[in-house]
Parts: structure tokens; C-alpha cells; sequence
């Protein structure tokens, strides 16, 4: 009789929007050495993730906020992925524009709010619709489970001067978070937010020098936050250990809010 080789796990099917980049190339990296297939967009490739590439990534671009663009790439990411079950949904894809409310430019805010917000919902829409209509597993079990995992800033929870629209859409995307939390945990899905403080990202790059020294002395740790710190909160809330978790904000920034 010989003995049976154990049959191979099932990786888990993972979409990171806005992966090209700063948080978002974190995130890919991350979840590609975990042993996820990651789907990700971006409005253009950089060579940071080409250098990701393999059987596990899949890559597209896709503007996100353009509703016809984020179906497409939804359904291309799950007939990519095959038989891999259709997991997590991080939402990262995310712009700022800066200046005082007052004289702000309306295609400067409409676009702001387009790509924060309105494409969060409707890559969340799409998510769920591949998710909730794919076969095997019962209620809230199995194949059906899952997460959604938003990412915010603590800019929508306190705001700064000459975000406003900024502030706006990501604390839209907490509302987004509670509410459709409710609506899914019936099914097993867990929604929750990831607020960062201010990264040494791309994001940041428009502080001055001013700035970034006033943020240090205000924040507690006495630094700014790094990619590496925000990584391991979205990992939990995506593995097993986080299934209990729904409709929570949870904030990753030194301090600088308490």
C-alpha cells in the first residue's frame, strides 16, 4: 500500500486596490509571502511591483471611481484566480488634494471624492457580487466567509486644515465600514477599517519640513509611521484570528489621537 501525499491547501484569493505604491505595494508584498493569490490595480504599473511578479499576482490597470473599469477588473481578478476562493478585499486606493476649502477647485474635490469613496463602494459592490454568488460552502461559512477591510486615515476622524475633502471621503469610508458590516456579517464577512497616522509615504511627501517636525512632537512615539507598522493590523483582520472582528475603526498612529 503506499502511502498518500496530503492534498495541497487552496491559496486564498485576495484584491488590493491601488497596489503600485507606498501602503498598497506593502500590502501585495505582504500577502504574496503569506501564501495568498493577490489580485491588484493601479492607475499605471511602477517597477516596484513588476518586481512582484509570478503565478501569484495578478496586475491591471483600472481607475478607480470609474464604475464600468472596476467591474471589469473584478471579474478579470476572479477568472484570473480559478478555483482559488475569492477571499478579502482590501480597499487602498486613495488621492489627496490639498488646499483651503474656500477657493478648493470642484473637479479637485469631485475627483477626491470619486476615487476615496464612490470607488470603494462600488469595488466593494463588485467584491461581494463575485463573492456571495460563488459555489460551495454554507451560510456564512466555508467559501462564503471573508473579509473587507477599508482604509481610512485618522485625517477623517480629526481632520486638518486644507483636507477637507480629504477628510470627508475617508471618514465616509468608516460610515461605509459600520454599515455594511451589518449587512454581510450574516454571511460571514467581516468589514472593518484601518485608520493610519501619517506614513513615510508618497502621501506625505507634500508636508514641509515644518509640518513633519510639528507632527513628531505631537505624536507620542515621537516619529512618523511606516508601512511595516500599518501591514500586520491588515494581515490579522484578513487571517482567521480576526473572525470576530466587524464594523471597527481601528487606529494605527502613534498615539497622535489619543
Amino acid at each position: 500500500m503506499t502511502e498518500e501525499s496530503p492534498p495541497e491547501t487552496v491559496k486564498r484569493h485576495v484584491i488590493v486596490t491601488g497596489g503600485s505604491r507606498g501602503l498598497g505595494l506593502g500590502l501585495v508584498e505582504a500577502l504574496l509571502a503569506d501564501g495568498y493569490r493577490v489580485s491588484t490595480c493601479s492607475r499605471t504599473p511602477t517597477e516596484a511591483l513588476e518586481r512582484l511578479a509570478g503565478p501569484n499576482l495578478f496586475w491591471q490597470v483600472c481607475r478607480i471611481g470609474d464604475a464600468d473599469a472596476v467591474n471589469a477588473f473584478v471579474t478579470a481578478a476572479v477568472a484570473w484566480a480559478g478555483d482559488s476562493p475569492l477571499w478579502g478585499l482590501v480597499n487602498n486606493a486613495g488621492i489627496a488634494r490639498e488646499g483651503i476649502l474656500a477657493t478648493f477647485p470642484d473637479v479637485d474635490s469631485a475627483e477626491v471624492i470619486q476615487t476615496n469613496l464612490t470607488g470603494a463602494i462600488q469595488t466593494a459592490r463588485a467584491f461581494l457580487r463575485a463573492k456571495l454568488t460563488q459555489r460551495g460552502g454554507g451560510r456564512g461559512t466555508g467559501r462564503e466567509a471573508g473579509r473587507i477591510i477599508n482604509i481610512s486615515s485618522i485625517i477623517g476622524q480629526r481632520g486638518y486644515v486644507g483636507l477637507a475633502a480629504y477628510s470627508a471621503s475617508k471618514a465616509g469610508l468608516d460610515g461605509l465600514t459600520r454599515a455594511l458590516a451589518r449587512e454581510v456579517g450574516r454571511r460571514g464577512v467581516t468589514v472593518n477599517s484601518v485608520a493610519p497616522g501619517y506614513l513615510t509615504t508618497e502621501m506625505s511627501g507634500t508636508l514641509s519640513a515644518g509640518q513633519r517636525d510639528q507632527i513628531i512632537r505631537r505624536t507620542p512615539l515621537g516619529r512618523l509611521g511606516d508601512v511595516a507598522d500599518v501591514v500586520p493590523v491588515v494581515r490579522f483582520l484578513l487571517g482567521d484570528e480576526g473572525a470576530y472582528i466587524t464594523g471597527q475603526t481601528i487606529t494605527v498612529d502613534g498615539g497622535i489621537t489619543c
